[in-house]
């Protein structure tokens, strides 16, 4: 089971759906949702590091553990709900900070405040 935080690579759907490119993701979703669910929640993980709006920077730095290959953005208006089975490897963990960011992020996409419904 992919942990919240972790980077895992797998088979990412383009936007289209139609095709795919194995690509890293950042998985979001809680540890206790990952336990008993086969599927997850993930962001996209880009080395575009083109300026775009909910696109959070990625840097070794940032890293608990693992390696980049390239500096990077977490696309934090990026989410799928991704099967487990899909996940070829795990490649490095996010630090806390970097992880609360991100979600800080998607609660901006979202158009909500922190802690509410």
């Amino acid at each position: 089971m992919p942990d919240q935080g972790t980077i895992v690579l797998i088979p990412f759907p383009f936007s289209n759906l139609r095709s795919e490119k194995t690509r890293p993701v950042l998985v979001i979703s809680c540890d206790a949702y990952n336990s008993g669910s086969p599927d997850f929640l993930g962001m996209a993980v880009t080395s575009n590091l083109e300026e775009r709006a909910h696109a959070v920077p990625l840097r070794q730095k940032d890293l608990a553990s693992g390696r980049l290959k390239a500096d990077s953005v977490v696309r934090a208006d990026k989410v799928y709900s991704l099967s487990r089975t899909l996940v070829l490897r795990s490649f490095g963990a996010v630090k806390p900070a970097l992880l609360a960011r991100v979600l800080r992020e998607l609660d901006a996409v979202l158009g909500r405040k922190r802690g509410t419904a």
